[in-house]
């Protein structure tokens, strides 16, 4: 078993010779922990016009994203091959209509008290919430673009809190 070295990658899912690796987090305490993601989808007028009726061919298309958001935060570490499985405490998921840019906004906000953060099941929501509007609205637009998913702050653990800048 190789330990990484005090000069290692600062990337820490490597070890000292570079093989992949499950962090371990065993030694690090447990903290209430919060992460905050968003994205957008951008679509045709007349799509937005189907999401907001709730009258799309499949029906409610913003209510169906939340709950396949909440399952994403949920199945993360299914997905993201070293990810943590966390014992999630809360996944609140939002959509906000933007009519002038005839887009959907996501926001996930993901907690946790554990050893690691929750940024990563934040950032799946957010993506799945998108991919599941997507497909519930590609029949109407299959030009629908996905864009600007990214963590917007996370809170707790030994590093802190960090918030992201309008310049990042």
């Amino acid at each position: 078993m190789t330990t990484p070295s005090a000069d290692a990658s600062p990337l820490t899912h490597f070890d000292a010779t570079g093989q992949a690796h499950m962090v371990d987090v065993g030694a690090k305490d447990a903290t209430h922990r919060i992460a905050v993601a968003a994205g957008t989808i951008r679509m045709q007028p007349a799509t937005l016009d189907l999401v907001k009726a709730g009258s799309a061919k499949k029906g409610d298309v913003l209510g169906v994203a939340r709950v396949a958001a909440i399952m994403a935060a949920k199945r993360t570490s299914d997905l993201i091959p070293l990810c943590h499985p966390l014992a999630i405490t809360r996944v609140a998921v939002e959509f906000e209509i933007d009519d002038a840019n005839y887009s959907v906004h996501c926001r996930a906000q993901v907690e946790t008290v554990g050893k690691t953060g929750v940024e990563m099941e934040a950032l799946t929501a957010v993506q799945v919430g998108l991919l599941t509007i997507y497909d519930m609205c590609k029949a109407a637009d299959r030009g629908m673009v996905m864009t600007d998913v990214r963590v917007l702050e996370k809170h707790g653990g030994k590093s802190g809190d960090w918030t992201a800048t309008q310049a990042e």
